[in-house]
């Protein structure tokens, strides 16, 4: 397979983690004909079929199954020497990939973006929001340089940076401010909501709250914090949310926010990176940023 290209290899990873042309093609900018041409032609070079083309998704072939993941092994090696080459190079510059958690996203980036254009002007910022398994998945597999999430991830290939604690809040209707502080216990008889499935702050608030998910309790969901916190507005149960949330979720509903007593519901935000990624230096330097930022926003 000597005409093959790393681009073709790029396009084939695309291809096999959306499990469709269209979006595989919309990932890679660009044109789906394009897409399925050069995957045409990577089959000739194998002289194998890679993928089963169905009428709404494909799939691999075994030996597309092996195939990808040996094009991704190399993937990864390519991107780590373009990072070693970028850290010889001084100053953080060119493309920086992370991956924000959603709970953090909304009130950190903004401040955070500014920091780190300010820090270094050359700097080129993709950023992705999605939930912590997704932002796992896209730093071992070389999509993104770091992600900022709750720790501990607790993942051996990757490096963990801590940055800040925030404590948890409680938000209620406006109507219930002079009430006492309920207690983790008396949470559990309160109508609860929550975020959905697949939110690391979903299982942090069951935690406090002493909450298994096998325990029979119907709990109302919310696809974010801001959902949550207009739900709690309009009466229909009490919710959690991080200290860092409170200024812009409550700003224009009609709730009342207190603070737990001792031991207070906390979490732990950082960030990480591969060990392997040669930018190590670079990452600390942001994650010293971010750090600062967090703290400031948090005053």
């Amino acid at each position: 397979m000597i005409g093959l290209t790393i681009k073709q290899l790029r396009y084939f990873d695309a291809l096999a983690r959306h499990q469709h042309f269209g979006r595989a093609a919309e990932a890679c900018a660009i044109s789906q004909p394009a897409l399925s041409l050069q995957i045409k032609e990577l089959e000739n070079m194998a002289g194998a079929t890679l993928v089963e083309r169905g009428s709404r998704t494909i799939r691999l072939t075994a030996i597309g199954e092996d195939f990808v993941a040996k094009a991704r092994q190399v993937l990864l090696g390519i991107d780590e020497l373009e990072d070693l080459m970028r850290a010889s190079q001084g100053p953080f510059a060119g493309r920086f990939r992370l991956g924000v958690i959603p709970t953090v996203a909304p009130y950190l980036l903004p401040d955070t973006i500014t920091a780190l254009t300010g820090r270094f002007p050359d700097i080129d910022l993709e950023l992705r929001e999605s939930v912590t398994k997704s932002l796992v998945a896209d730093l071992l597999e070389s999509r993104l340089d770091a992600a900022i999430v709750a720790l501990p991830i607790s993942e051996p290939a990757l490096r963990e940076f801590a940055l800040f604690q925030e404590d948890f809040v409680l938000v209620r209707p406006s109507k219930d401010e002079d009430k006492p502080v309920p207690s983790a216990d008396m949470l559990k008889t309160m109508r609860l909501l929550l975020l959905e499935e697949g939110h690391c702050f979903r299982d942090q608030a069951l935690s406090f709250c002493e909450i298994t998910k096998t325990q029979p309790r119907q709990l109302m969901e919310g696809s974010s914090l801001s959902t949550l916190v207009q739900m709690v507005g309009a009466g229909m149960g009490v919710t959690l949310i991080p200290e860092m949330a409170v200024a812009l979720e409550t700003r224009n509903a009609k709730v009342s926010v207190v603070t737990f007593d001792a031991p207070k519901p906390s979490r732990t935000i950082g960030m990480v990176w591969r060990k392997s990624n040669p930018l190590a230096d670079q990452l600390m330097e942001v994650g010293a940023i971010v750090r600062g930022v967090g703290q400031r926003i948090r005053q």
